[in-house]
């Protein structure tokens, strides 16, 4: 891990920033930004990525931080590479369809040497002024996933190899401080660390109080043992856990979904028979987890941010994550809770 990085416990994500979900009004958007902040140590650390909101987010934050007159010593920004904005020629945008709200962009995936580079600098002109310092390669599970047949997921690895090479060039100059991964598949993140030196990984949608598998459980530990930052993110499996409708950014219906929602409802039981909100539970445990430095947490309220700061230190009682084991809830193998 890159010995200048200090890792707060609590990095601010930015996908609201980008109308995730909703469109929320830039006024609102720099409230945000402002709270953060107002209830935090520099410096702030932001979250963002070109696929949020096709960019959207990365424009709004540096928008954020100009209007505010923020030093850009005072900020740490992580931008996830690999999305690259270009115009809107349909009536949504043809990423993640139904997820976005009130997009003027459409975003395609440019993952490759060049296009890395292509993305570090479109990211930083929508920065406005700042720039990235941590950098990563975004969604390299979907871009693979994405393949047409055995060759081509062959060459497309082979095009993140030579996206890590351009990264690690911008580290070696001196234009970034470190260097990391964002993925959903935690398999994939795996697979790069065996061949590509990194500072950090942001894992998303896998180690939550909902699903934590055992062999990425073995995983965290081997990244801790060898100085690896995790950050960890997504922790209410994209809002499903605190009360969306979605789960990992997919819609889930409560017939078909039947499970799901079975799970939702004794979680929550068993969180108000021990006095504790949902929000804390799932925070602490994913913070609580192998490795992890810090959570990435994101909010459209302004007035949420100073409570989402000290949620990774709030105490929750051995006898809740006994019940939680004891009702099948959680894994008996999560002996850090």
């Amino acid at each position: 891990m890159d010995k200048e990085i200090k890792w707060p416990e609590v990095i601010f994500g930015t996908s609201g920033l980008g109308n995730l979900y909703e469109a929320v009004p830039f006024e609102q958007k720099r409230a945000i930004v402002k709270a953060c902040l107002q209830h935090s140590e520099k410096p702030v650390c932001f979250d963002s990525a070109g696929k949020y909101g096709a960019g959207l987010a990365l424009e709004a934050l540096g928008r954020s931080l100009k209007e505010l007159g923020v030093n850009r010593e005072e900020v740490l920004i992580s931008n996830k590479l690999g999305w690259l904005r270009t115009n809107l020629n349909t009536p949504e945008p043809t990423f993640e369809p139904g997820v976005w709200r009130d997009l003027k962009h459409d975003a395609i995936q440019k993952i490759s040497y060049d296009g890395i580079l292509e993305c570090y600098q479109q990211g930083n002109e929508l920065l406005n002024g700042y720039k990235a310092e941590l950098v990563s390669v975004h969604d390299p599970d979907e871009y693979l996933a994405n393949a047409r047949d055995a060759a081509d997921r062959k060459k497309r690895y082979c095009d993140i190899l030579e996206a890590y090479g351009a990264l690690s060039e911008l580290k070696a100059s001196g234009k970034v401080k470190s260097i990391g991964v964002g993925s959903k598949d935690w398999s994939i993140i795996k697979h790069i660390t065996s061949e590509v030196k990194l500072d950090w990984v942001m894992i998303a949608n896998s180690m939550t109080i909902h699903s934590h598998p055992k062999a990425l459980l073995a995983y965290m530990r081997s990244l801790e043992s060898q100085g690896i930052a995790i950050i960890n993110s997504a922790v209410f499996n994209g809002g499903f856990l605190v009360g969306s409708g979605y789960y990992n950014y997919q819609l889930k219906d409560p017939v078909t979904d039947k499970g799901l929602f079975e799970w939702r409802e004794n979680f929550n039981r068993l969180c108000a028979e021990h006095g504790i909100r949902p929000v804390e539970a799932c925070v602490v445990f994913g913070k609580s987890a192998p490795g992890v430095k810090c959570i990435a947490l994101n909010t459209t309220k302004a007035e949420k941010v100073a409570a989402n700061i000290v949620l990774t230190s709030k105490k929750i009682p051995a006898e809740f994550w006994t019940a939680m084991k004891h009702d099948g809830l959680i894994e008996p193998s999560c002996t850090f809770i």
